[in-house]
């Protein structure tokens, strides 16, 4: 990859760029304090530019780096749009730009992965990727038996790229205190690090999308193709054509986005309890649309194992903030471990920072816009320290489903999707429907 920076020397150095720089911008902030500045203000100077830095690195760097940008994305709200923006389009330009590999570098992968003889295992092989990600690439190819495949292939080196940036950001955590001081990041970077060992390995992949695949046969909803064969670092699954949901989203009517909303919704909330097992990666591009109505779903790299399905708390707190008991929405909070014991909390900006994700549940048909999401988002741009994301911490059991939900909202504003959100919520969400507050 040739805008992947694999060695360890270039990517450590670019990630050391972070815990100096804040050295300087502490020692720059004493200096102004000593001349009579308030501190109140430094400390916000200190803390923008620290937040322009952090993101900068971020952005530059593909692999752990640019995940844990993304796992932190429910916190962008807390920052400034001059800050975030340019780091969002540096993620956007890294996630569509990514070249693909030589041809050569391609059949070299197969040969390691499935021996000299991996011409034999298909009739025809396209050299030309169909589609790019941040740690591998997918080709079409018809299987031996004649069924038409997708053929996913790790790039070589990712793994170690990844793992390797982890290494450098697990000493990160008094910088990451200083932008987010409610937050636990040390542990949300072992939850990465572990989820992203995950999606590196695709037997276990083929293992989650075979396990979907059954779990939805024949329903009337949603088709997910199964895995005609895998290793660690190739997967091959059954082909999938239909219409992205992206498309969807950019020229679809409003009949169309309507359903693709609500069948995305659904297909998030049932999984857990039908599955034990949540999508994480709810990226329009993993998304089809099929000619028989049915959602079709890709990519299960990253899921979040859910035994037990969806935390009834969850549910339980979702119709207590409803029913307007905030004292017990901030209790059920601190002992689900998103408000630290150290933490106060500005109740009513609580309030306002939960809206997006309760307000939905709480008529009978509700409209996502972007409009909307924008006016949601609108009190909470700012580096004060009392601002309400910036004290919440996120309890390593929820990363995924905090992943999840907010790139969830972001889709469905991007639809525009009018629907009855309530009811796929009282049917696949334990605690919600209870009568007994708790």
């Amino acid at each position: 990859m040739s805008d992947l920076p694999r060695r360890a020397v270039a990517r450590s150095a670019k990630l050391a760029t972070l815990p100096l720089g804040f050295a300087g911008r502490t020692v720059m902030g004493l200096g102004k304090r000593i001349g009579g500045r308030p501190a109140e203000l430094v400390a916000q100077e200190i803390q923008q530019r620290t937040a322009e830095q952090i993101f900068k690195v971020l952005g530059e760097l593909k692999g752990g780096a640019m995940k844990l940008g993304q796992a932190l994305s429910i916190f962008e709200a807390a920052l400034p749009p001059e800050i975030v923006g340019p780091y969002r389009a540096t993620l956007t330009k890294l996630q569509d730009s990514a070249p693909p590999l030589p041809a050569a570098t391609v059949h070299q992968v197969l040969t390691e992965q499935l021996g000299d003889d991996w011409r034999d295992h298909f009739r025809s092989f396209d050299d030309r990727p169909t589609a790019a990600a941040s740690i591998g690439q997918v080709h079409k190819a018809v299987w031996h038996d004649g069924r038409t495949v997708a053929v996913k292939i790790q790039y070589p080196g990712a793994g170690k790229a990844l793992l390797g940036d982890f290494a450098q950001m697990a000493r990160l955590g008094k910088l990451f205190g200083a932008l987010l001081p409610g937050l636990d990041i040390k542990a949300v970077l072992a939850e990465l690090r572990e989820r992203i060992a995950e999606e590196l390995d695709y037997l276990r992949e083929a293992e989650a999308q075979h396990a979907f695949a059954q779990a939805f046969a024949d329903d009337s909803d949603f088709y997910v193709p199964d895995v005609v064969a895998a290793n660690e670092q190739v997967l091959v699954t059954e082909w999938m054509d239909g219409t992205p949901l992206s498309r969807i989203i950019t020229d679809g009517t409003k009949e169309e986005r309507d359903k693709a909303g609500l069948l995305f919704v659904r297909f998030l909330f049932c999984s857990p309890a039908r599955v034990a097992m949540l999508h994480a990666d709810p990226h329009p591009g993993n998304f089809r649309m099929l000619p028989d109505g049915r959602l079709g779903v890709l990519d299960f790299g990253a899921v979040n194992r859910m035994p037990d399905g969806y935390p009834t708390v969850f549910g339980q707190l979702t119709r207590i903030f409803n029913q307007g008991d905030m004292d017990a929405v901030v209790t059920g909070l601190r002992d689900e471990g998103f408000i630290q014991e150290h933490i106060e909390i500005d109740v009513e900006a609580l309030r306002g920072f939960l809206a997006p994700y309760v307000e939905p549940t709480a008529v009978e048909e509700f409209t996502f816009s972007r409009e909307w999401l924008q006016a949601q988002a609108a009190s909470a741009t700012d580096l004060r320290p009392t601002n309400v994301i910036r004290q919440l911490n996120l309890p390593v059991s929820y990363v995924l489903i905090h992943r999840v939900h907010a790139a969830g909202v972001g889709v469905l504003c991007q639809l525009g999707t009018t629907a009855r959100f309530r009811d796929e919520v009282i049917r696949w969400v334990p605690g919600f429907a209870d009568e007994a507050v708790s």
